[in-house]
């Protein structure tokens, strides 16, 4: 029999403490084995004996000519696993017992070296880009570029300059040197002065990394304290159908250069960086257009006119949005003795869409204020205009031309298809205008009439949007605010200021909503001057 299927028969029979007992034939295994008896004689020597046991033999002691570290290990623990290196191979060493005798396996790990190796380094760089990847995450091109020069300073280059496109002879840069601090720095220089960095500012899709001899680089772009360089590299960063930027990297005349397999890496990290600064940027250019937009989206801050109380407030539906589909707009009179004009309304539906239809309402009502005398002509022409436009959404509104006729105030108050408005009386009465009409933007002919009421000094009229009446809360979370709860809230502000009125309401209705969800939120509170002495 020969060697081979004895040991397989030894195994099989469990022999060296691994019974295989289901085994339908003979297993040849393909580890070296050694074997030694309790009286540290060899049993068992195989393929194993050119490499550790050149003068031992099985029925000899262990100690004669069996590599040393592996009978010390025997005197030691038999029973521990060991590793040591023969003729230049490395072999982790697995014993076994049965009875007496322990078994040696030896394993060559040889070969398997640069294997793991390569996976220990795969497994960084994973760990580097998903890292990266989160600190990218910021949606702040600043940020961006101050994260990438960190990153790539730490782990691909001695330093790192992270160069971002402009429209004139600046270049917005961030440096930084390994172990040192960012420096954001703007610089008027010409990308075609380094080689490679006009091409990866301006060209897309990306050119692959062009190197530069250390004697190519400007000084504008080595960062202080780096020292002599050996070597640069400019790395295009690719962004969402344009060039994000570039990163040059650059190391010391003691290093060496990127390997093929670097550059790869290199790529794959310039790739996140590109999409996270294109990212970051086109978040920006939004939020800008969005600023912009909201500056006459949003209700704006109402004031005193010739002494009549004028105060707003508004809430969108969204703690996200800054614009919606309910408004309000103060025309103030030129001249003293003539009408200011107030409007308050509602479009249909909340967020953008119903924001932009709030803005081409307020546009018109702009161009119509010549007509702000007459309320029907111009309900008459804005309906119109929104029939014209064929959208869908509609709204509703009430106008609002307030004057001083002595110590009281006169309002003309016409309703579109709103909620009445509400008189606050100095005894605390709570009325409703009689004024009534329907909806804008619906019906080719609009229907309203207006009432004209007489605010006495200290007295209000309250304008208010849906949100506040519909607004769910309560202690049960399910029930409506209502108007009976507004008028009787506005009953204890009786003799109040506009701005508390408005204050106050939208105090009650926050509390009353509590953590739930709600409408757009509008109110405008109108207060006759006060007679000095009242409160």
């Amino acid at each position: 029999m020969s060697t081979s299927e004895e040991r397989s028969r030894r195994l099989a029979d469990g022999e060296y403490g691994s019974p295989m007992l289901d085994a339908p034939s003979p297993v040849i295994v393909p580890s070296p084995i050694i074997a030694a008896g309790s009286n540290g004689n060899l049993l068992e020597l195989d393929e194993v004996a050119d490499l550790v046991a050149s003068a031992a033999r099985t029925g000899l002691p262990l100690d004669d000519g069996v590599a040393s570290w592996l009978a010390e290990a025997r005197r030691a623990v038999a029973r521990r696993s060991v590793r040591g290196r023969i003729a230049g191979r490395g072999f982790p060493v697995h014993t076994t017992t049965r009875g007496d005798t322990v078994a040696w396996w030896l394993l060559d790990e040889t070969a398997e070296q640069p294997t793991k190796r390569l996976l220990e380094v795969e497994r960084e760089r994973t760990a580097f880009l998903a890292r990266a990847s989160n600190l990218l995450s910021s949606m702040n091109l600043d940020r961006c570029m101050e994260v990438t020069a960190q990153l790539a300073a730490e782990c691909l280059g001695d330093a790192a300059v992270v160069i971002h496109p402009s429209d004139g002879t600046t270049l917005a840069t961030v440096k930084c040197v390994r172990g040192g601090q960012v420096v954001r720095e703007t610089v008027d220089a010409d990308p075609t002065s380094v080689p490679g960095l006009d091409v990866a500012l301006t060209w897309f899709p990306p050119v692959t990394l062009r190197w530069i001899e250390a004697a190519d680089v400007p000084e504008w772009i080595v960062p202080a304290g780096l020292g002599p360089i050996g070597s640069a590299v400019v790395v295009p960063l690719p962004g969402q159908g344009m060039p994000s930027g570039a990163l040059v990297l650059l190391r010391k005349s003691t290093r060496a250069v990127f390997s093929e397999n670097a550059e790869v890496f290199v790529r794959l990290f310039a790739g996140r960086v590109g999409t996270a600064m294109a990212v970051a940027r086109l978040y920006a250019e939004q939020a800008s257009i969005t600023q912009i937009l909201a500056r006459d989206l949003v209700p704006p801050q109402l004031h005193h006119v010739d002494g009549i109380e004028f105060a707003g407030g508004y809430q969108p539906s969204a703690a996200t949005d800054r614009v919606g589909g309910d408004f309000y707009d103060l025309h103030p009179a030129d001249t003293a003795g003539c009408e200011s004009f107030l409007v308050l309304g509602d479009v249909c539906g909340k967020g953008l869409e119903a924001a932009v239809v709030t803005g081409k309402i307020r546009n018109t009502l702009r161009a119509l204020l010549p007509l702000a005398h007459d309320h029907q002509r111009i309900l008459a022409m804005l309906n119109s205009a929104l029939l014209s436009s064929h959208d869908t959404r509609f709204a509703t509104l009430v106008f609002a031309s307030a004057v001083r006729e002595g110590p009281d105030v006169r309002l003309r108050l016409t309703n579109a298809g709103h909620l009445p408005p509400l008189i606050v009386c100095n005894d605390g009465t709570v009325t409703e205008a009689r004024t009534r009409g329907c909806l804008v933007g619906v019906l080719p002919a609009v229907q309203a009439n207006t009432a004209v009421v007489r605010l006495a000094p200290g007295e209000s009229c309250l304008l208010y949007t849906d949100g506040i009446t519909e607004a769910k809360g309560g202690p049960l979370g399910d029930a409506y605010f209502g108007e009976r709860r507004l008028k009787d809230a506005l009953a204890e502000c009786a003799g109040l200021p506009s701005e508390a009125i408005v204050e106050r309401v939208h105090m009650l209705a926050a509390e009353w909503i509590g953590d739930n969800q709600h409408d757009d939120i509008a109110v405008v509170a109108i207060t006759a001057p006060r007679q000095q002495g009242t409160r």
